[in-house]
């Protein structure tokens, strides 16, 4: 076990190295250019992706995948008879669709709002 944590501190510290690097030069080519910001030290560079990953979290390069419960209403749906499937759709699509008005309603309304103004002239 100890060599293991022997064999990767170093491979952790080199490619902070390595990221902090391409972040200094990064900063210094780009931000310095387009925003007009100072240069930044190669120390700079490493508080600023440590900085990033406290506010933005330790989530990895892809982030976490949340579920957010889909897999228990997948598998409630899963189990459902043919009806009660007919049903959830019809249920969630009135919510998702019939709750927000559409396009066609907010032309209706604008050209009332013209008639009515054309009326008044």
């Amino acid at each position: 076990m100890r060599r293991k944590r022997f064999f990767i501190a170093p491979i952790i510290l080199a490619a902070l190295a390595v990221f902090g690097l391409i972040t200094m030069l990064l900063w210094n080519s780009l931000m310095t250019e387009i925003f007009h910001l100072g240069y930044i030290s190669f120390w700079q560079a490493i508080g600023l992706l440590i900085l990033s990953r406290l506010l933005l979290g330790f989530s990895g390069p892809w982030g976490r995948h949340h579920d957010h419960g889909r897999s228990h209403i997948r598998e409630k749906y899963a189990h459902m008879s043919p009806q009660e499937r007919e049903e959830f759709r019809k249920k969630w699509h009135h919510r998702w669709v019939h709750d927000w008005p559409s396009c066609d309603e907010f032309k209706d309304d604008s050209t009332k709002q013209e008639s009515s103004e054309d009326k008044k002239s």
